[in-house]
């Protein structure tokens, strides 16, 4: 067996144009593109439980540790000639291509496989809309009892007043 490096005839998983990665094989470490990282490469290391991304920006080495349950999905992404399917995370900078330059078929294949091997669910992100912003809980109900919450306010009305009348007290 070769060895798969850039000094001899194979390029390494990720290199070139056409990234294709086999989910049966894990773990498996290649280099992606990275617009942020020195040199514009990160090395990713892909195993079934975590994902770990190494780059360095400004000098400054870093390893990220992300587990697999972080990720949103396994998507499709791109226009019809060039699809790739990608790890998705919901920090756009932590997400993580898969295959890249497949024709369709084999995509769709790739697709399902990934997914099952993940346990993430398939995203298709030319259907995706944006998730609907999640709720807050407010911070007044925290601090008011739910009965306070529920009671009505009075409507205001003047107060009857009695004139020329004697008044009973109670003394003791």
């Amino acid at each position: 067996m070769r060895r798969q490096t850039s000094t001899c005839g194979v390029n390494p998983a990720g290199s070139s144009r056409s990234l294709r990665l086999d989910p049966h094989s894990l773990p498996v470490r290649f280099d992606a593109h990275d617009p942020r990282a020195d040199g514009y490469t990160r090395q990713i290391e892909l195993h079934r439980e975590r994902v770990v991304l190494r780059r360095a920006v400004r000098g400054m080495q870093m390893a990220i540790n992300v587990r697999v349950s972080d990720f949103t999905g396994v998507a499709l992404r791109g226009a019809d000639e060039a699809q790739a399917l990608v790890l998705v995370h919901r920090d756009p900078s932590l997400s993580v291509p898969l295959l890249v330059g497949a024709d369709g078929d084999e995509l769709t294949q790739a697709w399902a496989m990934w997914s099952e091997i993940f346990a993430l669910p398939q995203l298709d992100e030319g259907a995706r809309k944006p998730a609907a912003r999640r709720r807050r809980a407010n911070a007044i109900r925290a601090r008011r009892p739910k009965f306070l919450m529920r009671r009505r306010t009075a409507m205001t009305r003047e107060l009857p007043v009695h004139r020329e009348e004697r008044e009973i007290i109670a003394r003791n």
